[in-house]
């Protein structure tokens, strides 16, 4: 009961109406120009519920409320899973939400398994773009640090920053992020020197 509630509380509530013309099978008795019409409208369903759990959970971390992200997270892979397949590094950003909202709510295991799968699906993508890339190690280097592993975390943040930086500039908003969080490991190891000149430069 608590799992359906906070499931609805999250996302189902927004997506119920949606979710019936996806769950309904075309008919069987259709041309072939029906059924590629039918199909198309399914993905483009699947796609924006995906779309619009994304953005849910999105709302809800910002909101410091990581415990009520997770189900409209787990929406958001869901659904694009249905829409890319399961190894496609358009799933990334779902798994990097996925884990960010385990995270805050404490799951760190839950959030290296998320992290382990969005890492293994970039490694097997060649051509992933750097985007998505500093975007990996700024969660793998906010799991290290609320680990309390300082040095690990250090390390993923200035990939980071490098990958940012070099595709946005060192003055971009993308690499500010990156500054901060490092700026924050430092302070937490009482390096508050360092740590203050990085949130100047933020």
């Amino acid at each position: 009961v608590d799992h359906q509630k906070a499931d609805w509380v999250s996302i189902h509530e927004r997506i119920c109406q949606l979710l019936i013309p996806i769950r309904t099978s075309l008919p069987f008795l259709l041309s072939e120009k029906e059924r590629k019409h039918g199909t198309e409208q399914l993905v483009k369903r699947q796609k924006y519920i995906s779309d619009l759990a994304y953005g849910t959970a999105q709302e809800f971390i910002l909101d410091g409320k990581h415990k009520e992200a997770l189900p409209a997270a787990l929406h958001a892979l869901r659904f694009s899973t249905e829409v890319y397949g399961s190894n496609s590094v358009q799933l990334v950003p779902a798994y990097l939400l996925l884990a960010e909202a385990s995270t805050g709510a404490g799951r760190l295991p839950e959030a290296s398994k998320y992290l382990s799968q969005a890492q293994w699906i970039v490694l097997r993508t060649p051509d992933c773009s750097v985007a998505v890339q500093y975007k990996l190690h700024r969660s793998l280097g906010l799991l290290c640090a609320a680990e309390g592993n300082f040095e690990q975390a250090l390390y993923h943040l200035a990939n980071d920053i490098y990958l940012a930086s070099s595709t946005f500039g060192l003055k971009s908003i993308e690499t500010s992020g990156g500054y901060f969080h490092m700026a924050n490991v430092f302070f937490h190891q009482n390096k508050i020197d360092i740590a203050n000149s990085l949130y100047a430069e933020v």
